[in-house]
Parts: structure tokens; sequence; C-alpha cells
């Protein structure tokens, strides 16, 4: 059975974006959105094209054209901190199976690389050592020049899913079910070349890693094909915590009937993460949970923020929370405390929080009332934005201007603060009055 699906009536005191703008100029999915600074983002998708837009004006500034097929990967590539010319580079990587470099500010194709003998599926920059990676089927290390410094041998045919810088000057990358640390190794005075070495396998996911992200400084956090959530030391590379257990065990099923029947639906995929100090955010399936890293168990969960699987998460300040999904819509979430019964004991660990092993319908009557209580905390629906009519890929939030979402739909939509707006109207009006000298008279 599923879960109803939360809902929200019309009237959405707590939403601010009352405002939208329709963004067009993809004529295919848009899959990307990278902010360039705090004013600007990029975007870019099947159609090859990568456009560059005001997050204020929704005006469009430039359009990148040089790829022949979908885009695959973006980032920005910070100028160095020393450099007089603060220059945002663009770096793209297409399934045309080249890497191209673009100047933010004028649109320029700086370089291309072509060398490639698979699609790069990941792009990451390594600022400390001014080096960036591409993962395809191996991992190459490159400069600012875009010098080829070292590469790994191949590593597989479906490529590197996902890539993270972690320290020790090493590098995580998500290989299929595998995790594999590479360490970088610089140039010394005993040796004048770059060098990429593979130190370790992690084997402990039992299905493809769809999510890696870095939780801090200390630890990163993976997530797979079937709901497994593992949080990972990343000094010594050891588990320092293991969840699994997203799915509501039907009372009608034993456990066996239930683990095949959830592998078969896409229900408990983790698509993506996101965290903050305290907690780790986890887009499981059409549901959202919140992981506390204190504790090691889940405080928060709504089994049914959407009608498909949730895509992509993030945290906004004041304990919000958006997700956007497959379902064409995204939704706002605040996370809030609830208020413990003193009586009832919280029960500890999963297994009993679920009820698990319990198939008799009496022995499981009890598993809904501990459940809820074993969830210290709720997130509640405070915003559904509806305005796409396809699946939602990503979202920014710009802190200044509003939520920029992204869709299958081919277009980009700009939502707005309506009262910040619409007090930014009266004042640009109140300006120009007093420039004209009209101000006297209009009062």
């Amino acid at each position: 059975t599923k879960s109803p699906l939360q809902t929200i009536g019309e009237e959405q005191t707590q939403n601010p974006y009352t405002e939208l703008l329709v963004l067009k100029a993809h004529h295919d999915i848009v899959r990307f959105l990278v902010q360039l600074d705090d004013y600007r983002f990029a975007s870019a998708g099947d159609d090859g094209i990568i456009v560059v837009w005001n997050a204020q004006t929704g005006e469009k500034l430039l359009e990148l054209n040089g790829h022949t097929q979908k885009i695959t990967a973006i980032i920005t590539f910070p100028s160095l901190e020393s450099c007089e010319e603060k220059h945002q580079l663009i770096l793209t990587a297409s399934a045309d199976r080249t890497v191209i470099v673009w100047d933010s500010d004028t649109g320029r194709q700086v370089q291309r690389i072509s060398c490639f003998q698979s699609t790069v599926k990941c792009l990451t920059v390594l600022q400390r050592l001014d080096v960036w990676l591409s993962g395809g089927n191996d991992l190459c290390v490159w400069n600012r020049k875009l010098d080829l410094l070292c590469k790994t041998s191949h590593l597989s045919d479906t490529g590197i899913s996902a890539l993270v810088e972690i320290p020790k000057n090493c590098v995580v990358a998500a290989v299929g079910k595998e995790l594999i640390i590479f360490r970088l190794v610089a140039p010394t005075e005993g040796s004048l070349e770059w060098d990429i070495l593979e130190v370790k396998r992690l084997l402990d996911h039992q299905d493809n890693i769809l999510s890696l992200i870095n939780v801090n400084d200390l630890s990163f956090v993976t997530g797979s094909h079937i709901g497994e959530l593992i949080i990972w030391d990343a000094l010594d590379w050891t588990v320092q915590a293991y969840e699994r257990n997203f799915w509501d065990p039907s009372p009608q099923l034993d456990t066996q009937q239930e683990i095949k029947l959830c592998q078969k639906s896409n229900d408990i995929s983790i698509h993506h993460f996101t965290c903050d100090e305290e907690n780790v955010f986890a887009a499981v399936g059409r549901g959202l949970y919140v992981y506390n890293l204190q504790m090691k168990r889940v405080i928060a969960c709504q089994k049914t923020a959407h009608d498909s699987n949730v895509l992509h998460i993030a945290r906004l300040p004041n304990r919000q929370l958006i997700s956007c999904s497959e379902d064409g819509s995204v939704r706002i979430w605040e996370l809030r405390e609830k208020q413990q019964l003193a009586a009832e004991p919280v029960p500890t660990g999963f297994f009993n929080m679920w009820g698990f092993g319990r198939v008799n319908k009496q022995a499981s009557q009890p598993v809904k009332k501990q459940q809820e209580n074993a969830t210290s905390c709720s997130l509640e629906l405070i915003g559904d934005l509806i305005g796409h009519s396809s699946s939602v890929e990503v979202f920014l939030y710009f802190e200044d201007h509003g939520l920029v979402t992204c869709s299958a739909d081919h277009l980009i939509i700009l939502w707005k603060n309506g009262e910040r707006e619409s007090g930014l109207r009266s004042l640009r009006l109140f300006q120009k009055l007093e420039e004209n000298g009209d101000l006297y008279l209009a009062l």
C-alpha cells in the first residue's frame, strides 16, 4: 500500500515564491544548472548548448555552442586567487567525447580536449592542487593549461558515476557498486611527474552507487540503488554507520518477499544527498529521510514526499529543505521538532522500529505507533511549486534572486519572492520619479 501523498491547500501562506519567469532557450531536456556568481548561472542539457543567464532579470546573457551531443557534466573552475583578472571558467563534458573550457564572461571557447576514449561523466576541481579531474572509463588529471598530467588504467565499461575530493590528496570514485580511493602524488624534488595511485577498494555496497557527497572534512556518504546509506570515515575509509531500512514491511509478506518486492520497484534508490552539521538528508525513492549523524538513525521522514522519484534536494537556511521530482513538482519542507510524549519510550535501533521479522498481524499492530514516536522530528510541507510539465531535474537557490529550476520540458523557471519583487518595483518607481523630479507632483 502506498502512503498517501502529502498535499497542501491553495493558500500557501509560508511559500514565498509567488511569481515566476519562464526562460526558454533549450530544445531538449535541461539537466544541469551551475551558479557562476551572485547573480549569474549556466544551464546545459541534451541539446549540447550551454546558456548563461542573469538570475535577477532572467535575461539570457550568452549561448555557448561547440558540443555536437548532450552535455554529461559541467563545473566551474574559479580563477586563481592570486590572479589579477577574476575569470570564472566553465568546463563542460559531452557524449561527443570532448571537454570544452569556456570563458564565462565572453562565452569564448578557451580550449577543447578531444582525446577521450569514453564519455566523461564527471568533472571535479581540486582547488588546493590547482588541477581538475575527468572521470569516464578511466580517471584523468589535468592542469589549468589543459595538459594531461597523469591517468589511471581502464577502470570499467560503466565508468565513474561520481567523484569527490577527500583529505590527504585523495579522491573517492564510485564505479558500479565499488568505491575506489585514489591518491594524487604531486611533483617533488625527487620526482617531477604527477601520479595517481589506487590505494583501496571498498566493497560494502550490494548494488550500484548512485550518490556520493562529502558530509564534512572527516566523513563522506554514499547511497545505492537498493537504499543502502553508508557513512564513511574520510581518513581511514572505514564504515562509520550503515542504514538500509528505508521501507515499511507490510504485515502480509515475509521479509524475503518484501526485499524482493522492494528491489523490483524503484522505490528505494538513493538519488541524492544534502547535509548540514547535524544531519544527512536523503532522497530515497519518492521519499525524504533525515538521518541524524550523532544518533545514527532517521529522525524524520516523509515516505511519499512526491508522486515519483525525488531527483535532487538542498538545504535552505532556517531548517528548510527543497526537493524536486520526476513528477514535475518542486516542494519546500520545514524540519520541525515533534513534542515527545514522556510516557512512551522511544525504541532504539531500526529493526524494532520497523517491526522486523513480525509477520503476523497482531504483532505488527504497535509498530505504526512506535514508528511515529521513533521519529523525533517531522518534515512539514510548506510550499508546492507547480509550473513544469515534466520531470524537474535539478534546481539552484539564490539567496537574493530566488529559485531556479530546470526540466525535461525544455524550460527553466525562475521562481521569485513576490513580496520582495513588489518592494523592488516600488523602489525603482520612486527612484525614477525622483530622477525625473516628478516625485513631489506624484505625492
